[in-house]
């Protein structure tokens, strides 16, 4: 499994990189092998703001459903729209072609919050 180091991390399983005041969102390489092949993904929350921890949309695979968070509070600017038609991009290259939301993030503060690299990784071993 990979941890980028330039990426935060939610205890939740969610990964943000952030590029100024924008990032993409996305699941980490251990929760897409956790959830196993992916088959659908919903987000419904387009150009809505929505609040740190709030669902902004769902994540199908096989077995299980599982709700997908926000990392920070700010507006859902955009659905990487390839999911629609290649899901299973979330189980080849969770940080990169997977990536899920971007997001115009509304306060910087909520970064403080996040986990590093290391304390993901620790997260997840606990």
């Amino acid at each position: 499994m990979t941890f980028p180091d330039n990426l935060k991390y939610t205890k939740e399983h969610e990964w943000i990189l952030v590029e100024g005041d924008t990032a993409k969102v996305g699941i980490t390489d251990f929760a897409q092998r956790e959830l196993g092949d992916i088959v659908y993904v919903e987000v419904d929350t387009e150009g809505e703001e929505l609040d740190k921890d709030e669902v902004f949309g769902t994540v199908e695979a096989v077995k299980t459903v599982s709700d997908l968070f926000m990392p920070v509070g700010g507006e859902v600017l955009e659905f990487n729209e390839a999911l629609e038609d290649e899901p299973e991009l979330i189980n080849k290259d969770p940080y990169g072609k997977g990536w899920i939301i971007k997001v115009k993030i509304k306060n910087m503060d909520d970064l403080a919050d996040l986990l590093d690299a290391k304390d993901y990784q620790k997260n997840i071993k606990a």
